[in-house]
């Protein structure tokens, strides 16, 4: 690199990083310079200066919708401090730029008598802290990412007046120089939870018009893709890195800084040559209460998710070439900086006029802050300049910069989605766990019967082969105990005969007389003997029937066993049949499988029409009738047709159940029922058609039973909106209030903390407010009171409602002061305190309620009684205002001749020296 002409040429991916270039710096004293007092000729340019930490309150109910809230380009102006070059060069000069911080003002001295003075939202002097300026240009920005918005944070002005400095120092060598992009960071990782929630990544620059990736060098010519239907602009070439802590984005961020192109200039020793863009993706899951609802009503509910994208854009510094020296291809360079730079201002300038053209396609800069200005991100500029009079032309230009861009509007949006993926996801996982646990029951239960048939079967065989052992052992025992019995009753006969033939021998030879005599006496014991033989004859006898008798028995037992094991068999025979219908209920399983399979289907198709319908009219009402719809599907599948999967209409959903049997599950059991019992009556009151049935019916009576008897917050919130649907009917109007609706819709605003449940009850009773009869009741049982109570909400859609009752009350008061032609007394609305809010809310901006409101104002005006009243609270302003500013005519108009009627009101505008002519 030559430094003799003062010129240098840039360094580019293989050449010298920054961190060489900061080796060659020298060493800057930051020691401002004494500042004279003079005295100026001072010219004021207001630019509605606001707080740099004011954030829009955006509806956060459902997907954040399609309608945004204003939000203006938010612009700090810092100083950087004299150099030592400055400090030599222009020692004699004083700076060219006297903050004053206090009141949020800069002078510029165009010489030593004039000077010009801005406002900007936030002047840093060059004392200002890294701490500091984070605070109040970048914090409110990143809260607003953590909360689902889009921010952006931007540094511009001159090279070399602190840009990168302000942005990116890493703080390596004393913490309290970190810039923006750590301290953003730091911040970030302390709010989310890394387990349900992601932080990504990509660090790019754009050199010479073409966009590089910082932390892939061979990355370097990314296309910008954008959305056709959106305008959202996109990278998806560029390298995407998940962040874990905050060691790893250091990493990346020198990593990103070491294939920075830069280069040494007269102006800056360490000019950056690209426009470097840091953009960190936030996705956070919110977590969704509990209402009571059933396992399947929570499973089928998509969790909500805010995606928040953080876009840190340090610019390249904006340089004269007389001054920069720069040649060669830094000249190059130089010049598609000032390219880019001034594409971006033009763009600006369009914003703040208000041009039907906005050329964002000159340059890829301009294409890629397309969200920042002028779209849905929520946007801080801060702007750096030097104090050397010798670059007043540069100061500037970066003063008037700041100044075009405070004027640039902004509509910040919400980022909130259902998370369809994850639903998906989590239905198939818990689709394949009913499958395993399925077929693991199955299998167990097979088993079970296997294991009982194959016990049945042993316990009958055992007791089989048991029983023939013991009748088997039992006979054979008998026939041994008979055998042996015989034998010995053989032996006994046989010795007794032997011994009687011996006795009859020995005794023959006598006399026959003796003979007979002796043989008498011989022949008795022998008689004796065969007594006893006949007596175990008769003993043996017994034995043998009581033998015949055991094996009787256990031919009964035989007979009992096979009894039993019939009784087996029909018992196996049984959980054959069980087997049976299990496997039918298995079938039955799959076909509601099939059926999950199918309801997951719709599901998904149902995501992708509420994605569109997100993209075309809006969010939550879409996306929570696609979900109730879903929902009516799983409650109510005997009245779908088996051969379509498709919910039937509400009207076809009147015909086929009828309206009677809809209305009496209002009283069910079942909260769940309820819910889906409402739902459906709230969607035929919305049809004028309907209504007279339902009143009929006893809709309306079972609808103010519900908000009675049930303290379900989800009941209620239908409950009031089906409720009024039907206020919009005059004779139903007059029911609601005999019945006491006024007393039940004002406990239940008291009790309700959710907005939309406000928001029905508010639009009710708003419906009520526009019948002049029922003014005085109306206001006697408390209806104006919980109107007024409801604004504690403040929700954007609750106060539209509140708005809406209070401008038909005070239509209905003034119609009736014009047809009476009696005067008086003042407003029910100014007595109950109406006033002070309508005033304080006269400069709301959003539109609904800015409109009520001007409504509300014009007809209180038009009876004199209230005039006074309405002098001292202040809304005669507002008055004029409206009659002045307003952008519809026929209000315009009627607040003109409203002030212009009333003797007291043209009696305070001359005093006040107010012409509304």
């Amino acid at each position: 690199m030559s430094t003799s002409s003062g010129t240098g040429s840039a360094n580019h991916r293989n050449g010298t990083h920054r961190s060489s270039l900061r080796a060659q710096s020298s060493a800057s004293t930051s020691a401002p310079a004494h500042k004279p007092s003079l005295k100026s000729k001072t010219v004021l340019r207001k630019s509605s200066p606001a707080a740099l930490g004011s954030a829009p309150s955006a509806s956060k109910s459902g997907n954040g919708g399609d309608s945004g809230v204003p939000g203006r380009v938010r612009v700090a102006v810092r100083l950087r401090p004299r150099n030592g070059e400055e400090m030599i060069a222009d020692a004699d000069f004083a700076d060219c730029v006297e903050l004053q911080p206090e009141v949020k003002r800069l002078k510029l001295r165009k010489n030593n008598w004039d000077t010009d003075t801005f406002e900007f939202d936030e002047v840093l002097t060059e004392y200002a802290s890294q701490k500091r300026v984070y605070e109040v240009v970048a914090k409110p920005v990143v809260e607003g990412v953590l909360d689902g918005y889009n921010g952006t944070i931007m540094a511009y002005g001159q090279t070399g007046t602190g840009k990168t400095y302000t942005l990116g120092q890493l703080g390596e060598e004393d913490v309290a120089d970190r810039g923006i992009m750590v301290r953003a960071m730091e911040d970030i990782l302390a709010q989310v939870s890394l387990e349900t929630d992601s932080i990504s990544v990509s660090y790019l620059q754009l050199y010479m018009e073409t966009v590089q990736d910082l932390l892939d060098p061979a990355n370097d010519n990314i296309a910008i893709v954008e959305d056709p239907k959106s305008g959202d602009v996109s990278l998806p070439g560029a390298t995407l890195v998940e962040i874990r802590d905050q060691h790893s984005f250091l990493e990346l961020l020198q990593l990103g800084e070491a294939h920075r192109f830069a280069a040494n200039t007269k102006l800056n020793t360490e000019s950056s040559r690209s426009h470097a863009i840091l953009m960190v993706h936030v996705r956070r899951s919110l977590k969704t209460e509990s209402n009571g609802n059933s396992h399947m009503t929570k499973s089928l509910k998509p969790p909500l998710v805010r995606k928040g994208k953080l876009v840190v854009v340090d610019l390249a510094g904006s340089e004269r070439i007389s001054k920069s020296g720069s040649e060669g291809h830094t000249l190059e360079e130089a010049k598609s900086i000032n390219l880019s730079l001034s594409a971006l201002g033009k763009c600006i300038n369009a914003l703040a006029e208000n041009s039907s053209h906005v050329p964002f396609r000159d340059s890829k800069l301009t294409r890629l802050l397309r969200d920042s200005f002028g779209g849905t991100a929520r946007t801080s500029l801060v702007i750096t300049i030097g104090p050397s009079p010798r670059h007043r032309g540069e100061t500037t230009s970066t003063i008037m910069f700041g100044q075009r861009a405070m004027k640039v509007e902004n509509m910040v949006k919400l980022k909130e989605e259902f998370d369809y993926k994850s639903l998906s996801k989590r239905l198939e996982v818990q689709l394949d766990s009913l499958i395993e646990e399925n077929e693991r029951q199955q299998k167990a239960f097979v088993d079970e019967i296997e294991r009982i048939t194959v016990e049945a079967h042993n316990q009958i065989s055992e007791a089989e082969k048991r029983y023939a052992n013991a009748l088997e052992e039992e006979k054979q025992r008998y026939q041994n105990d008979y055998v042996e019995s015989i034998k010995k009753l053989e032996e006994n006969w046989s010795k007794n005969q032997k011994k009687l033939a011996a006795e009859r021998l020995a005794l023959g030879e006598k006399n026959g007389l003796d003979i007979t005599s002796n043989g008498n006496r011989s022949i008795a014991p022998a008689l004796e003997e065969v007594s006893e033989l006949r007596r175990m004859v008769q003993k043996e006898a017994q034995l043998k029937m009581a033998a015949e008798e055991e094996v009787n028995r256990l031919k009964l037992q035989l007979t009992e066993s096979k009894r039993v094991e019939v009784s087996g068999n029909s018992e196996i025979m049984r959980l054959h049949k069980m087997l049976e219908t299990e496997t039918q209920q298995k079938e039955k399983l799959e076909e509601e499988i099939a059926t999950l399979h199918t309801q997951l289907l719709q599901l998904s198709l149902t995501a992708d029409e509420t994605r569109q319908n997100l993209e075309r009219h809006g969010s939550q009402k879409t996306s929570g009738g696609a979900l109730d719809s879903f929902m009516s599907q799983l409650k109510l599948p005997q009245l779908q047709d088996p051969g379509n999967a498709e919910k039937p209409p509400v009207a076809k959903l009147f015909e086929q159940v009828g309206l009677q049997k809809i209305l009496s599950l209002l009283e069910a059991d079942d909260a769940d029922v309820r819910i889906h019992a409402v739902k459906v009556v709230a969607n035929l009151a919305a049809e004028e058609a309907n209504q007279q049935q339902i009143v009929e019916a006893g809709g309306l009576t079972s609808l103010l039973m519900l908000l009675r008897n049930t303290e379900d917050e989800t009941i209620h919130r239908v409950a009031a909106g089906a409720i009024a649907n039907l206020a919009m009917n005059e004779t139903n109007q007059e029911l609601i209030m005999d019945q006491g609706g006024i007393d039940l819709l004002s406990s239940t605003a008291a009790n309700a903390q959710d907005p939309q449940t406000l928001r029905m009850v508010a639009g009710a009773i708003a419906n009520l407010c526009g019948n002049d009869k029922l003014q005085t009741k109306l206001r006697s049982e408390g209806g104006i009171a919980a109107l007024l109570g409801m604004v504690r909400c403040g929700h954007p859609d609750v106060l539209a409602q509140v708005a809406r009752g209070i401008a038909n009350f005070a239509k209905c008061e003034s119609r009736a002061s014009t047809q009476a032609g009696t005067k008086r007394g003042k407003s029910l609305l100014i007595e109950d305190g109406a006033l002070s809010w309508i005033v304080q809310n006269a400069k709301t901006e959003t539109t609904a309620i800015k409109r009520h409101i001007e409504l509300a104002l014009c007809h209180l005006a038009q009876h004199e009684g209230n005039a006074k009243e309405m002098v001292k609270e202040g809304a005669i302003w507002e008055l004029v205002r409206i009659s002045r500013e307003c952008s519809r005519e026929d209000i315009r108009s009627l607040a003109h001749r409203t002030l212009t009627s009333s003797p007291t009101f043209l009696t305070e505008l001359r005093r006040l020296r107010v012409d509304i002519r």
